[in-house]
């Protein structure tokens, strides 16, 4: 056999290298600051999930370790929005228990700190940690003033040389995430507050499970009244037609009693 012929060998097949993250502690059973935050903290996840549709996956964790490599210790966020990387279908395994950036391919898109006290290194240690590893943008929520003099501040990632910091952002967009965030007063889960709110890349309002169930029976409701309007208005319009013809006939006979063809009159 000629060897141009010959069969090419098959290429081995390609490994997925999985690094071993048994070691890591993604669990510490630390309970969350105060019911303020942990209410914040699932306005900020249950409405993106119940509502917002970006045309591509996404995940969005509160109080979740969030590690950049396998021997630092992990940053946890508030909550963390990573767009485009794919949900794991099961969340048990030691390896989907925390955002391993490794696996997800990326650093989450948006990062989100409410600070609850003074310690919490929002402005400093956090903040420099996000920037290091690369979030394209950062948001301190400070609902108290405790650290700053706004209670939303929101930071965009800039890139210096070689060094990469984070510079304040006139406007809480997030140019290419289709987010953004506003702060708003109302009743969350029975709780009336100031609080913030992702909004879409129109500047709607992501609503929550509850709101979307509100508005679908308030439209719902809204066509219902128009039907009932157009039916009583093809009622109406069927009793006139009945009367006019009614009228019509009575006519017709009345002309026939004084000798007259109904069919030669002619209405003007």
């Amino acid at each position: 056999m000629s060897p141009f012929l010959e069969t090419p060998a098959a290429k081995p097949k390609e490994e997925v290298i999985r690094l071993d993250v048994s070691h890591l502690v993604t669990e510490d059973d630390t309970p969350v600051d105060n019911p303020f935050c942990e209410k914040q903290m699932r306005l900020l996840t249950h409405p993106l999930y119940a509502s917002w549709k970006p045309g591509k996956p996404f995940v969005v964790m509160s109080n979740v370790g969030l590690y950049f490599a396998l021997n630092s210790p992990p940053l946890v966020p508030d909550t963390l929005v990573s767009i485009d990387v794919e949900p794991p279908a099961d969340l048990k395994p030691k390896e989907h228990r925390a955002y391993f950036t490794w696996l997800y391919g990326k650093a989450p898109d948006i990062v989100i700190e409410i600070v609850s006290n003074r310690e919490g290194g929002e402005l400093d240690r956090k903040k420099r940690g996000y920037a290091f590893h690369g979030v394209p943008y950062y948001v301190v929520f400070d609902p108290e003033l405790m650290i700053q003099k706004k209670m939303l501040r929101c930071f965009k990632l800039r890139r210096a040389g070689t060094k990469t910091t984070y510079a304040e952002m006139s406007a809480q967009v997030f140019p290419g995430t289709g987010l953004g965030l506003v702060e708003w007063d109302g009743e969350f889960e029975n709780q009336n507050d100031h609080w913030i709110r992702w909004v879409d890349d129109a500047g709607v309002l992501v609503p929550t499970g509850e709101e979307q169930a509100i508005e679908s029976n308030l439209k719902a409701e809204s066509a219902s009244r128009r039907a009932e309007n157009e039916t009583r208005r093809a009622e109406n319009e069927t009793r006139r037609a009945d009367e006019e013809a009614r009228r019509s006939r009575l006519l017709a006979m009345k002309l026939q009693a004084l000798g007259i063809d109904p069919a030669t009159v002619i209405e003007e």
